[in-house]
């Protein structure tokens, strides 16, 4: 949900949108999964700045995206001024048997504890329903985190994790005690482009400032440059930064 820390609100969704648009572009056959119905409430859990929202909007559902992060959710709403958003954190879901589907793509990794947002999404779901979600699994971006963790310590410097990214038996058994009915894991390599020449100092900026928790300035920049000297000849691929994705697609069913 594009979720970070509860003081302030560091995602910037304009550069989200123009630098990392591959977030939405990448769900889109996660909504095949989906499979939505026409008429079916839909929720988009983390649903960023409503690119996918909008895409099942146009299936003739009705949805309903919410986001922590009140960038994202302006950002939606001036995109998609007929949808409807709101700022609203996966951990403290309070709807009661209201949607067909709960829909999270590239979120639930920034959401801390998962088995209070899984209870949450439960509780949401009318009975017979269904949550579908995308998000990092076990040794996902491994090569970037782990560099940057060993150039932070080359600095006496603690670096933060700010995620969560399980293995399928880990996140399967959550859903299990949660109540749901496990129909459908699968942990996968997909290998992401970064876009430009600054294409992983671009990722870093947007999504793993977090590893960087109480750090200066000064040795940030040190950091990243050094980062992405050592890592060009790993990550670079015909002139591409490749980012070491690894995920994980669920289904579970309430019954």
């Amino acid at each position: 949900m594009k979720d970070t820390k509860d003081l302030k609100d560091q995602w910037n969704a304009s550069l989200y949108d123009l630098k990392h648009s591959f977030v939405s572009k990448f769900g889109n056959d996660l909504v095949d999964l989906l499979a939505p119905k026409k008429g079916e409430k839909i929720l988009d859990l983390g649903c960023g700045t409503g690119d996918l929202a909008n895409k099942l909007s146009e299936l003739e559902v009705i949805v309903l995206g919410i986001d922590k992060s009140e960038n994202m959710v302006h950002q939606a709403q001036k995109k998609y001024p007929k949808l409807s958003f709101m700022v609203s954190d996966a951990i403290n879901l309070d709807f009661e048997e209201e949607f067909d589907a709960v829909f999270s793509n590239a979120t639930l990794h920034w959401v801390k504890p998962p088995n209070k947002a899984l209870d949450g999404i439960y509780r949401s779901l009318k009975h017979g329903g269904r949550f579908v979600a995308e998000f990092g699994g076990k040794g996902n971006v491994q090569t970037i985190t782990d560099e940057i963790t060993h150039q932070l310590k080359n600095y006496q410097q603690t670096p933060q994790f700010p995620w969560y990214y399980p293995s399928i038996g880990e996140y399967t058994t959550l859903m299990e005690q949660a109540g749901f009915r496990v129909t459908f894991a699968h942990h996968y390599d997909r290998p992401t482009p970064l876009e430009g020449d600054n294409g992983l100092r671009n990722w870093i900026e947007m999504f793993a400032l977090g590893m960087f928790e109480g750090i200066s300035e000064n040795i940030k920049e040190q950091v990243l440059s050094k980062v992405e000297n050592n890592l060009k000849p790993l990550l670079i691929k015909d002139g591409i930064w490749m980012a070491d994705y690894k995920r994980i697609r669920v289904i579970g069913i309430k019954e």
